[in-house]
């Protein structure tokens, strides 16, 4: 058994009792020493930059006169292995780099996060747990796929929360708002002669007053200010050769 920590509190925890009690998720077991060593220096780069944690304490039988004790613990584990679009989350080794990364849990902080264990990798882990208690964190992510680019273990973390917001409708959880706003942005987009149109017109808002603008409807404009629309769009100028 191998733990690693910063602090120094493993060895001190398990010094002191003549009980030891190891408990690990069954996705923890490695199948050598060799494979041992990649992850423990991964884990300490991907998490705080350290070449290696501060105190990488193994345990391989029990203090003279004590009592060493295993727990694997499924806890739902085996349940994920059967869900080919989310068994990778299983090869998470908590270093915490998608937070790190992230820029919705940098600026909100974890506290923000429904599930105990927030970020990224909470967000998936949460939807494996209770889709339906804990769908709203689901919201708590801007697509920008960075977690997925920096996950030292390479698991799809951004794209599987995508196919949890597909599935939000099955388990009643799709917010109705946002169902009638892509239906309607998707019969724009599938237009382009209404796509343009409406594009061409968008300039008006800029002169409209700003009790129109800024109201309940506008979720957006309570803690920020629209930007400006430009008054030609970005085919107009390409077609005007304005841009080559």
């Amino acid at each position: 058994i191998v733990v690693c920590t910063n602090e120094g509190n493993a060895d001190m925890g398990t010094s002191f009792p003549n009980v030891h009690i190891a408990t690990f998720g069954m996705e923890k077991i490695v199948p050598d020493r060799k494979s041992l060593g990649v992850f423990t220096r991964l884990l300490a780069r991907s998490g705080t930059g350290q070449p290696i944690t501060s105190y990488t304490s193994h345990y391989c039988k029990p203090k003279a006169g004590g009592e060493f004790h295993i727990i694997i613990v499924d806890n739902g584990r085996s349940d994920i292995l059967a869900r080919p679009d989310h068994i990778r989350t299983l090869n998470c080794i908590r270093c915490g780099q998608c937070m790190n990364t992230c820029p919705v849990y940098r600026r909100t902080g974890g506290y923000s996060y429904t599930y105990f264990i927030p970020g990224p990798i909470g967000i998936n882990l949460g939807m494996l747990k209770d889709p339906v208690k804990y769908s709203d964190n689901v919201s708590a992510c801007s697509l920008c796929l960075s977690c997925s680019n920096v996950c030292p273990v390479m698991i799809d973390l951004g794209e599987q929360i995508y196919r949890w917001r597909q599935d939000l409708d099955k388990v009643g959880k799709a917010s109705t708002e946002k169902k009638i706003m892509s239906g309607g942005m998707k019969f724009l987009m599938e237009r382009p002669k209404l796509f343009n149109t409406a594009l061409k017109f968008a300039p008006v808002v800029n002169e409209m007053p700003r009790f129109m603008i800024y109201n309940f409807l506008n979720a957006w404009g309570k803690g920020r200010e629209l930007p400006t629309f430009a008054k030609q769009s970005f085919n107009e100028m390409w077609k005007s050769n304005k841009i080559k």
